[in-house]
């Protein structure tokens, strides 16, 4: 049951939402999208605080996962309209349990949450995670590390709210960075690393990792005057061109340049040595998570740090998912609730902090939501099943999954 994660949490509204979202802004009112979709989001009923109370919750339906993984699906009803949840609790210390980062291969690569987690023979369940270029070249927006394959993924400014786990194991939420450098050129900064579009003037580098090179798709379609592209493989600069290499492969190393970043490539002479090394770490300050992650998701949001309950949008419906972390019962809690159907309106930001909040967590991360929010698990006797009803009818191809996988200790 849930009695004991409905802990109510901290003091509420200290401002810590990350930077801005993935898709265009609301038309309505000029706002970021809360979705990758940029579907216009229902408003919800304008409803005072002493109205809305406590939400009454039908009891719930639960099976185990796992060792340590249990899945609760439960509907409640209030002022605003009748809610469906689904929430997976992972202690994550259990021995044969480990949280991943999961995708379909290549960083620009999509496929739908099932298939992701269908790859390995000893996965349990996940959900969708990160935000993603959803109408062009499908890649995440922000960082992501993967225990086997390490990081493959991120920016050194910008959509750094993440989901970690520390080499000791411990989860966490805060900020990192991913950190990009020539060896030979320390001055030429870098900006992004395999991500779905280079800044203006700014340098983007691309890795084996990312997949088939996408051409003018990662430079919002400059494509002459302004751009240049440097080749490194072995270690040393190989070529150089304004010509965007599209459609194969990637071997060795590009760097993208564009505007002053493009002017900074020229210190690159064909020949010369370049030797190219990427680290993710957590962001200086009190936002920032320790050391380097084993494993790392982001997300566009915090939703709660500290207990605390960010000061987040309280109009806007949509389907989300969440991540959070129960530090007192050492417990991640991985929510998804279901929207845009007439069975569960979805929640606003500011509701999904809440309830993240009465669950228990002391730390939470808004995830990708919209048609892509997603939970797939274990169940006995069927397999791995989609949980919840995907607001689309069918489950969407994402481009990244926060991972369980429970292989028996020996």
């Amino acid at each position: 049951m849930l009695a004991g994660l409905l802990a109510l949490a901290g003091p509420a509204a200290l401002s810590t939402a990350g930077p801005g979202a993935a898709a265009d802004p609301d038309p309505r009112d000029g706002r970021r999208a809360q979705t990758s979709d940029g579907v216009r989001g229902e408003r919800a009923r304008d409803v005072p605080d002493w109205l809305r109370g406590t939400v009454p919750r039908a009891v719930p339906t639960e099976w185990w996962v796992a060792p340590g993984v249990r899945v609760s699906e439960w509907d409640e009803d209030s002022v605003r309209g009748p809610v469906r949840a689904q929430l997976i609790t992972v202690k994550w210390r259990t021995p044969g349990l480990v949280v991943d980062y999961g995708n379909a291969g290549p960083v620009r690569s999509t496929a739908t949450v099932p298939q992701i987690l269908g790859r390995r023979s000893n996965v349990v369940g996940g959900v969708n995670g990160d935000f993603f270029d959803i109408s062009d070249t499908g890649a995440p927006i922000g960082v992501g590390v993967e225990r086997t394959r390490g990081l493959l993924h991120g920016r050194k400014v910008g959509w750094n709210s993440a989901f970690v786990i520390a080499g000791n194991g411990r989860p966490d939420i805060g900020r990192v960075e991913v950190v990009s450098r020539i060896r030979q050129h320390p001055d030429i900064d870098i900006a992004t690393l395999n991500a779905p579009n280079v800044p203006e003037d700014s340098i983007g580098l691309y890795t084996p990792a990312w997949g088939k090179a996408a051409g003018t798709r990662v430079t919002g379609d400059s494509r002459r005057g302004g751009v240049r592209v440097v080749r490194i493989q072995g270690g040393r600069v190989v070529g150089k061109s304004t010509r965007l290499p599209k459609g194969a492969p990637i071997k060795g190393r590009i760097l993208i340049g564009r505007g002053k970043g493009a002017d900074a490539l020229r210190a690159l002479k064909l020949g010369s040595r370049a030797t190219i090394t990427s680290t993710v770490r957590g962001v200086a300050g009190p936002t920032g998570v320790r050391g380097r992650p084993r494993v790392a998701i982001t997300g566009d949001a915090f939703l709660i740090r500290d207990g605390v309950l960010a000061d987040l949008d309280d109009e806007i419906l949509h389907p989300r998912t969440a991540i959070g972390i129960d530090y007192d019962t050492q417990t991640l809690l991985m929510l998804v609730v279901d929207g845009r159907q007439d069975f569960s309106r979805g929640y606003t930001m500011r509701e999904l902090a809440e309830a993240m909040a009465e669950l228990g967590a002391d730390e939470a991360l808004n995830l990708d939501g919209g048609g892509s929010s997603t939970m797939v698990a274990r169940r006995p006797g069927s397999g791995l099943v989609t949980v919840n009803e995907p607001s689309a009818g069918f489950a969407r191809r994402v481009a990244n999954v926060v991972e369980l996988r429970y292989r028996r200790p020996r």
